[in-house]
This record gives structure tokens, sequence and C-alpha cells, in this order.
């Protein structure tokens, strides 16, 4: 069990593996200057707060191994914040099975099941389904 701090000391307890991908929900939108609610459950009470790029946050894990990340769970979380305007924790959808990718590189090929993935060749990329 981690620890979402905000508000210089004022802790919300969260699972490492939950923590971890409102992390990334989270960095991703500050780091676009994004301010939005973010609504958690403390002590079985909803808390909601307004997150900007200059509240004190932290991200503080007790486990010792970083949980895998489930890039669609990320990106149905953003998607939701960006549509109501609040983050909130969602259901964790089933993953989706390993992506087979034509790549040059083993760094390619392990990103493949990343959301952005398909995006990071570019529109100039030549591959199987791009005209020469």
């Amino acid at each position: 069990m981690g620890f979402f701090v905000f508000d210089d000391n004022r802790p919300i307890q969260l699972d490492d593996r939950v923590l971890a991908h409102l992390q990334v929900v989270i960095i991703d939108k500050l780091r676009r200057n994004e301010s939005f609610e973010l609504a958690l459950q403390r002590n079985g009470v909803l808390v909601s707060m307004w997150v900007n790029c200059q509240m004190p946050i932290e991200f503080v894990y007790e486990g010792n191994r970083q949980p895998r990340i489930n890039w669609r769970w990320a990106q149905v979380m953003s998607a939701e914040a960006g549509f109501s305007g609040t983050l909130r924790l969602l259901p964790e959808p089933v993953e989706a099975g390993p992506t087979r990718v034509e790549a040059s590189s083993p760094a390619v090929e392990a990103d493949a099941d990343r959301p952005d993935a398909a995006d990071a060749a570019g529109p100039d990329a030549e591959g199987p389904h791009r005209s020469a």
C-alpha cells in the first residue's frame, strides 16, 4: 500500500498498483499544464480536490517493486477525466494481448502495447500499411 499525498500532508492510502496508474495519468496531465478535479475515497469518504501545477503532491510507494502499467487502464482514466473534467478510479480493463510489430529494434517492440506507440514512428515512417 502506498500513499497519494496532497496539500503538504493529507495522505490517501492506495494500493501501489492503483497509485502507479494514477501517477501516470496525473503527471501526464500536469506536464501539459492541465488542471482537473481528482475524486478519491479516503476512509470511506469521498475526497475531491482541484489539482494544478502549483499544488504540492507526492506519490509514496511502500512496495519495493514498480507495478507493471496497464496502458489501456491509464488511457481509459485519462479519457474519462478529459471528458468529464474529473479524474476518478475506474475498474481496470483487461489488458490487450501482446501486439506484433514489425520493428527494427527491441525498444520499438517493447513499446508496442503503449497507446501512443502507433504515433511514435510519425507520418513519414515506412511500414506495411504506408505507401512508398
